[in-house]
């Protein structure tokens, strides 16, 4: 259904018309073009110590990072179970096992603690983790210092999901460029769009020059198709770029409104009982792609399920949580390690509205719905 105030909408105020026009005038609307390179050297300038190759999804980005890490058949991968499935299901592509873990209750992102017991479990059972896939949730960085640590103390790869995260900062560094590898995705409902589209980022050149030819069909540097292993059609059009450069050319400007539309909520709710933010630590700056909040439904007389449809009734989209992949029925028999937090922050948990041009009288109106529904609890 259409809603009068959607969850996250883009926003294409500025060239994105003009480039797009560019793109199509030159004739190059597909994989070559202009834009292509712009879009990769804008972000990989942003990003000062990595270079970027554009792709067509995040999932492609995954699916390839994963690819040049040496994923395949048999080996193991340890994924955030507190997530979209694109994390988890290019593991399933490779014929390897998704591992998962629980999350923990400051960031909602993988716990670090319970991370190391689990690449202690597996190894115990002679299966060292080939990779540990880590998500920065709706745009809050992950716990990356005790992270790293454990990556460097078991020797295993990092691969940074930072889909959501664009923008956002971990002790002043960008989000993505703490793995060997990191991905961004450039979605339709993201703090920045391509339309659709990704990214893959790394401060390794001979992983980025691998990456470039495996998305381009692995297509050898001779004058006829010539082929010495197997490679994908993933490469960004020069359309979509088109599009992507223009829109990071705003992202400071979205970011500052998507922490303003945060800073709104916390303001409305001030003092509102049993609601609780997704909050950044001090060492950490999220772009708050979506707001996120949790319900506690002993204090308020009213869930998350009863919010969203009273919401939905005023024409007002939100979203669930990401419900657990260890919870999934495809997934119903991959090993899990954690308790039961993850879970309950599906059940409690509900994304507002959060879009760059969400205006305050909107949200007032949002909020005026929450208290709604509290005033049905103490009638």
């Amino acid at each position: 259904m259409a809603f009068n105030i959607p969850l996250s909408f883009p926003v294409l105020n500025g060239n994105e018309n003009l480039y797009s026009q560019q793109a199509i005038s030159s004739g190059h609307i597909a994989t070559f073009g202009q834009f292509i390179n712009r879009f990769e050297s804008k972000l990989s300038k942003r990003l000062k110590t990595h270079e970027a190759v554009v792709l067509n999804s995040g999932t492609s980005a995954l699916h390839l990072g994963m690819v040049l890490l040496g994923i395949g058949p048999g080996d193991e991968v340890i994924c955030q179970s507190f997530t979209f499935c694109a994390s988890a299901n290019p593991v399933v592509y490779l014929g390897a096992t998704p591992i998962f873990v629980d999350s923990e209750k400051d960031t909602w992102n993988i716990c670090p603690e319970i991370l190391e017991d689990t690449i202690l479990s597996r190894i115990s059972k002679g299966k060292k983790p080939k990779a540990i896939v880590i998500v920065h949730l709706f745009g809050m960085p992950a716990k990356m210092k005790e992270i790293l640590e454990i990556s460097e103390k078991y020797n295993i790869p990092v691969l940074e999901d930072a889909a959501e995260a664009i923008g956002s900062k971990y002790e002043g560094k960008a989000c993505g460029t703490f793995g060997q590898i990191g991905v961004f995705s450039f979605n339709g409902n993201k703090i920045i769009s391509s339309g659709g589209g990704g990214c893959l980022i790394s401060n390794d050149t001979n992983l980025i020059q691998r990456a470039r030819l495996l998305s381009t069909q692995a297509r050898e540097d001779l004058p006829f198709y010539h082929h010495l292993e197997i490679g994908y059609n993933y490469k960004m059009n020069n359309l979509s770029a088109a599009v992507g450069l223009a829109q990071l050319e705003q992202l400071d400007a979205y970011i500052k409104s998507r922490r303003l539309v945060n800073q709104r909520y916390r303001n409305l709710l001030k003092g509102f009982p049993g609601i609780e933010f997704q909050t950044e630590s001090n060492d950490s700056q999220s772009n708050y792609w979506l707001t996120a909040i949790l319900i506690d439904k002993e204090v308020t007389g009213f869930s998350n399920e009863d919010l969203k449809r009273s919401l939905m009734k005023n024409g007002v989209e939100s979203r669930f949580l990401w419900k657990p992949l260890h919870t999934q029925p495809v997934f119903n028999t991959t090993p899990y390690y954690g308790g039961s937090l993850s879970e309950k922050l599906f059940e409690n948990g509900l994304c507002l509205p959060s879009s760059v041009d969400l205006t305050f009288k909107n949200q007032e109106m949002i909020v005026e719905v929450i208290h709604s529904e509290l005033s049905k609890t103490f009638k």
